[in-house]
Parts: C-alpha cells; sequence; structure tokens
C-alpha cells in the first residue's frame, strides 16, 4: 500500500516516532539533575535512573508487544490513546520540595519512587512508541521497512540528548525544563490523538482485519528459539553494562554532570543507529579487530608502571605511569572503547535480528538485556563488589566476544586456506592477548585497592598505606575512588599533625589561626573526610561536622586519630549538610569549611544562591567561609565570586604550595606537594587582612567574562570546566 492509499499517515508515524523518542531521552538527563542534589551529587543517582528508565523500557516493550497481538488494531488504537490522556493527569513531572528526602538513608528506594510516580507512566508510554507505531506502520504498509523507524527512532533520541546540555540546560531553570517537557508531552499525546483518528476512519485492510498469515511468497519462518533470545539478551546486557560502568567510572573521577552522562550514553546510541540504518558499515572483522586492540591497549596502560620500575632500575626516570593516571587519556580511551565495543554488539545484535513480523519480540529482548544490564550494575554489583569490578570484568567479556566475532571470521574467510603452522602462531598469539588483557584488568582492579575498601551508594571508599618504605612520610590516606580525602602520618611525633590541603600554611588553616584571637571557636565543616581539621581543636572549641555518608563516618573513627584525640568538643552529623543546616536553629559559626566533594569538584548544590544564604544565616557577622575549590578539571574561582559578590562579602584566593613549587623545594621544607586552593569570604573585609591570612591571600579576583549566578534552579558546571 502507497501512502496516497493511507491517507498519508506515513509522515504522522514520522513525527510520533520522532517527538516520542526525543522525550524520552530528553527526560533522562533532566530528572537526573533534577534529584542530583536531593541525594548528595552521587554517581550513583545517574546509574539508577539508567536502570529505572531500562526497566520501563523493558515494560513499554512488553506493553507494545502485548498490544500488537490484539485484534482489530483500532483497539490497540483506542487502549494507547486512552493511556496518554490518563498520563496528562499526572502533569507537569517536577517533585514538589515535600518530596525532598529527610536524610540520606535507602537512597536507591527513593529515587525510584520518585521516577516512578512522577515519570513512570508518560515515560512507559514513550518507551513504547517506536515497536508500536512501527507495527502500526508495517499493518498499513505492507512492504514498508519498519526497521528504518527505528533508526529515525534513535535520531530523535540522539536530539534529545545533545541538546540537553548546550540548549536546554543553560536557558531553562530546573522548573522551565519540567514544564517545557510536560508540554511537548501534550503535544506528543495530541500526535498519538490524530493517529487514532485517522486510522481508525480510513479502515485499512491490514489494520482492522483478523491476523493474517503471511503471503505465499513471504513464507512464515519458525519462531525464535531459545538460542536466539540469549543472543538478543546477553548482547544487549553487554552493551548496557559497559555504558554504565564507563560512566560511573569517568564521573567518579572528573564531576557528576549532565553533560558526562550524555556523551557515553549518546555513543551507544550512536552504535545503534549505525547498526540498524547502515548495516554494511559494521564489518565484522575490523570492528572486532579494533576492539580487541583497543581493550588491550588500555589493559596494557595500566601495566606501565612495570616498565617505570624497569627505567628506573637502569637510573631512567621516564614515568610512564603518569600517562596511566592522566584521566583525560584515560576518558578517551574508555570512551573509545565504548564506541567499538558498542558496536560489535549492537553489530552482531543486527546480524542476528528477526524478520518484521517479529520486530516486538526482538525489542522486547533486547529492551530485557538492558533492563539486565542496568539491574547488575546498580542492585546486584554494589551488594557483591566493594569495587566497580563489573567495569574489568564487562570489558573482559567485550574482549572476550570481540575475538569470538574475529575468530569466527577467520575460521569461515582465511583458515581453510592457512597452513597448520600459521593457525599455531595465530593460536598463540590470541592467548598471549588474552594474557595481557586479563593481567591488565586485574591490576586495574588491584590497584584500587588498600587495607580495606567499601562501596555504597555513594562511591567506592578505601584506605591505603602511603610510602611504606619512608618512615618520616608513611601514614595511611582515605581515597574516594582516585580523590584522596585525607591523609594520616602515622610516626609517634606527627600523627595528628593536620596534612594535604589542611595543613597551617593552606587557606583553612590560616582562616582558623587568624580567627583563634576570638578565643574558643564553633567551626561547622560540611564534608568529614578524614576528620582532618579536627587537630585545630583545642580546649573551649567546637567542631560540628556534616557527613552524607555512613561510611566515611565509621572509617575516619577507625582508621584515624584526628577526631578521637582532638581537645575540641566533636559533633558529627548524618545526613546531607543542607538538609541539616535548614533544619537546625542558628550555630553561630565562626568559621564554615565547605569541603564536601563528589568526583573532583564539590557538589553543585552547596554551591547556589540558597546555599549561601544558608550558610550566613548559620555564620556570625564577623565569621568566615571557607570554600575548598581543589580541583584538576573544574575552575570554580569564578562561581564562588560570583556569589561572594552577590551577597556582598570580600573575598581572598589562598592556593598552597605556590604554584611553581619545585619537588626539592618543598621536600627541604617539608612541606606536603598536595596543593590546595581555598576561597575565604568574609562580611567584613579587614578579617582577611589579618595575619597570616593576607600574607598568601590574592584579595582581588578577576572574572573572564560574565558568569551567570548558580541558583538551585539554574546552574551549569559545564560553563566551569577547565
Amino acid at each position: 500500500m502507497n501512502d496516497r492509499t493511507a491517507g498519508g499517515l506515513s509522515g504522522w508515524f514520522a513525527a510520533t516516532i520522532l517527538l516520542g523518542a526525543f522525550l524520552l531521552f530528553q527526560v533522562q538527563p533532566l530528572f537526573g539533575k533534577l534529584l542530583l542534589p536531593w541525594f548528595g551529587g552521587s554517581p550513583a543517582v545517574w546509574t539508577t535512573c539508567l536502570m529505572f528508565f531500562q526497566m520501563v523500557l523493558l515494560a513499554g516493550y512488553a506493553y507494545a508487544y502485548g498490544l500488537s497481538r490484539l485484534r482489530p488494531v483500532s483497539r490497540q488504537l483506542i487502549v494507547h490513546g486512552t493511556l496518554c490522556a490518563l498520563a496528562l493527569l499526572l502533569l507537569p513531572i517536577t517533585p514538589g520540595e515535600s518530596w525532598q528526602p529527610a536524610d540520606g538513608t535507602r537512597p536507591v528506594e527513593r529515587i525510584l519512587l520518585l521516577l516512578a510516580r512522577h515519570v513512570g507512566l508518560p515515560y512507559l508510554l514513550l518507551a513504547a512508541t517506536s515497536p508500536l507505531v512501527q507495527s502500526w506502520f508495517a499493518a498499513a504498509y505492507a512492504k514498508g521497512a519498519p526497521y528504518r523507524l527505528y533508526a529515525l527512532s534513535n535520531l530523535g533520541s540522539l536530539a534529545g540528548l545533545l541538546s540537553y546540555p548546550f540548549l536546554v540546560e543553560p536557558r531553562l531553570t530546573t522548573v522551565g525544563q519540567g514544564t517545557t517537557w510536560s508540554v511537548a508531552f501534550g503535544v506528543y499525546a495530541a500526535l498519538c490523538g490524530v493517529l487514532v483518528v485517522r486510522m481508525r476512519r480510513l479502515r485499512l485492510p491490514g489494520l482492522d482485519a483478523p491476523r493474517a498469515a503471511p503471503p505465499i511468497e513471504h513464507p512464515a519462518e519458525p519462531a525464535a528459539g531459545g538460542r536466539a533470545w540469549a543472543w538478543w539478551i546477553l548482547l544487549s546486557a553487554l552493551g548496557s553494562v559497559l555504558l554504565m560502568s564507563i560512566t560511573t567510572h569517568v564521573c567518579q573521577n572528573v564531576a557528576v554532570i549532565p553533560l558526562l552522562w550524555i556523551v557515553p550514553l549518546t555513543i551507544y546510541l550512536v552504535t545503534f543507529i549505525i547498526c540498524f540504518e547502515k548495516e554494511h558499515w559494521y564489518v565484522r572483522r575490523w570492528f572486532a579487530a579494533a576492539a580487541m586492540l583497543a581493550v588491550l591497549a588500555a589493559s596494557y596502560l595500566v601495566l606501565f608502571r612495570y616498565l617505570d620500575e624497569l627505567f628506573l632500575s637502569f637510573g631512567l626516570e621516564v614515568l610512564w605511569f603518569q600517562l596511566t593516571h592522566n584521566i583525560v587519556v584515560e576518558a578517551t580511551l574508555y570512551l573509545l572503547l565504548l564506541f567499538l565495543l558498542c558496536m560489535v554488539c549492537h553489530g552482531e545484535l543486527v546480524q542476528r535480528k528477526p524478520p518484521p513480523q517479529r520486530l516486538t519480540a526482538f525489542y522486547l529482548a533486547v529492551s530485557a538485556g538492558g533492563a539486565l544490564g542496568g539491574i547488575l550494575v546498580a542492585v546486584v554489583s554494589p551488594l557483591v563488589f566493594s569495587s566497580y569490578l563489573e567495569l574489568n570484568l564487562s570489558l573482559l567479556a567485550g574482549f572476550g566476544l570481540a575475538l569470538f566475532v574475529f575468530a569466527d571470521e577467520a575460521r569461515t574467510h582465511w583458515l581453510p586456506g592457512v597452513s597448520r603452522l600459521l593457525r599455531g602462531a595465530a593460536l598463540t598469539l590470541a592467548l598471549a592477548a588474552s594474557a595481557i588483557v586479563a593481567w591488565g584488568q586485574w591490576e586495574a582492579w588491584d590497584r584500587e585497592g588498600g587495607l580495606l575498601r567499601v562501596r555504597n551508594f555513594y562511591g567506592v571508599m578505601s584506605v591505603k598505606e602511603r610510602y611504606p618504605q619512608n618512615p618520616q612520610w608513611r601514614g595511611l590516606a582515605l581515597y574516594h575512588a582516585r580523590t584522596l580525602h585525607g591523609f594520616e602520618l602515622l610516626a609517634p611525633e606527627l600523627r595528628g599533625k593536620p596534612t594535604t590541603y589542611y595543613t597551617e600554611d593552606s587557606g583553612v588553616g590560616r582562616a582558623l589561626t587568624a580567627m583563634r584571637e576570638a578565643g574558643p571557636l564553633r567551626v561547622g565543616v560540611v564534608g568529614l573526610g578524614v576528620g582532618t581539621l579536627a587537630a585545630y581543636g583545642q580546649r573551649g572549641d567546637y567542631f560540628r561536622f556534616y557527613e552524607i555518608d555512613e561510611d566515611v563516618i565509621r572509617l575516619a573513627h577507625r582508621y584515624f586519630s584526628f577526631l578521637p584525640q582532638s581537645a575540641a568538643e566533636i559533633d558529627v552529623v548524618a545526613g546531607d549538610a543542607r538538609v541539616s543546616l535548614e533544619r537546625e536553629s542558628d550555630q553561630q559559626f565562626h568559621i564554615l569549611v565547605l569541603d564536601a566533594f563528589t568526583g573532583d569538584s564539590i557538589p553543585v548544590h552547596l554551591l547556589t544562591v540558597e546555599a549561601f544564604a544558608l550558610y550566613l544565616r548559620h555564620l556570625r557577622h564577623d565569621g568566615v567561609i571557607a570554600a575548598h575549590i581543589s580541583s584538576r578539571y573544574v575552575d570554580l574561582v569564578p562561581v564562588v565570586t560570583a556569589l561572594a559578590r552577590h551577597c556582598e562579602l570580600a573575598e581572598a584566593y589562598v592556593v598552597w604550595p605556590p604554584i611553581g613549587v619545585s619537588v626539592k623545594w618543598a621536600d627541604e621544607h617539608g612541606l606536603s606537594l598536595t596543593q590546595s586552593q581555598w576561597m575565604l569570604l568574609a562580611r567584613d573585609r579587614q578579617i582577611l587582612q589579618r595575619s597570616p591570612i593576607d600574607e598568601a591571600a590574592h584579595v582581588s579576583i578577576g572574572q573572564e567574562g560574565p558568569l551567570r549566578l548558580w541558583t538551585d534552579q539554574s546552574n551549569n558546571l559545564l560553563e566551569v570546566l577547565r
């Protein structure tokens, strides 16, 4: 049937699928960012959201699969149109403040509840759009190509993702984003209504007739067996695990922002688009070979430290190991890995796709695999592993799949005419490469270990012994992924001395010294770490720490002496700092220290106008806010400067050790080379002119161009990425 006979429905099909896919993927970063400040800014917020979306995608495909079997098709149209109308009653999707959690317990359950209540039904209907509309298309256009509509759906998804960080997030507040999305969903529901009306009026034979047998010239193929379903599910699951584990790895070491969610998800979608729209682009042997080489390179990078030791044994200092800890190099390599391995996963998926008559079953299996991967990463892995071991295991599985595909190609096209000697050489090479990959992934997992490793919703914490061969510097360190959160020297005469970011010459150390002339101090600290700042406590002082992660509190008391040996009175408040401060009476702090980190940056919700208004309520009129802004990848100086000027606060910027200090000079002067950057803010500029603050501070800080003031409703970390 041509488009004229079908009443020009092809355009309506395309518009519905495009808008549905656009909304389906735009709501993911939108709602993820909305929930991020409510749950401590953890990377697991996005992982949990992604798991929910994959599970509802499965439910949507199951709904489409079941509905597509209902005859006549006009009944399908009525059911879907009715559910779209009901979904409109749930709009807008933005949750009110009453949904904000009171504490940090049961974060996964709370996130899933929030998502189910506010976007559950709309998302399910959007998820069902692609397979359902394609089945209607197949009924209306017997000779059409519904798989092309699947590629069109992926293009809409890609547009929804890419438009968010560059168009939507910078221009709309969180509430505005939710309202705009809700209006667009209303348009989608209207498009579904148009399809219902127009298709029922046409009374097309393929739509209202009972399920017919295939034409004689296209005999029905046997139903897909268990082996086919297993391939569909496992290939999809591996792609999903790779997506989520690599995204977590990058966010954990840089910053938890929508852009770093969207880049991997975009790569993942692009592989779908290429494999389904341009099947001939997937050349099995080349992509399999490239994927194997990429995993081999990633594994070999981890082993470069052994090259360091080899060169050092000859008196040469090459430091290849530093390359492996360069997050830019590593993130680029892992994103390339994601592309190549997902091309193999999705390329093999397309190689095994069924005929159009069973496309809804195929989509159901693919979505089941995606949901399975999400559950494995977001639910099973935190319960089973004390680290992000799923990343290493998924890379090993991806290498195994690529090796299998390459071997299958070789067996089919090359090996039959090759001598036994060359076959043996090829087998030896494959075994050697497999051994290097296995060794490298083991090392990648093992290097993140230490005396103890703990994993929870907020990340992986590890306690490590550092400099064991050097009595002067030997000590224990607490790491969150690769970010150092505190270090204590173990030598008896040095134990309890503030180190790393918190030395007496650091910004916070100078602020505490300068405020000491006021007598006993009341100090508030957002973020516990190992409790290093408690080392400054004297008799009569009061230190109040706010920490969302109860495992950090436990580790700080168990392995470090700063808290138990402090002369000050110490309180540690478990829970999100902003929520706790909002519910407390005014604390009248002399100093309020902002030292909470997720990844390599302070969580955004701690650097907004509303947050600073709260801090100032708890600060004495002559008090100081000390913001720790050390970061390799994010420049927070303009953000804090804009907040200071909005709140009419004087500011001082302290970097210690000074930029350019040599290793030799620092060692001679007993300095730690952990450089810290602090911004000190006060209502009274004279406080920042006290010694020793004025000796190291840059009092006047210029801004390079205007920076939009961050609020709870409008903020964008992309603006300040280095």
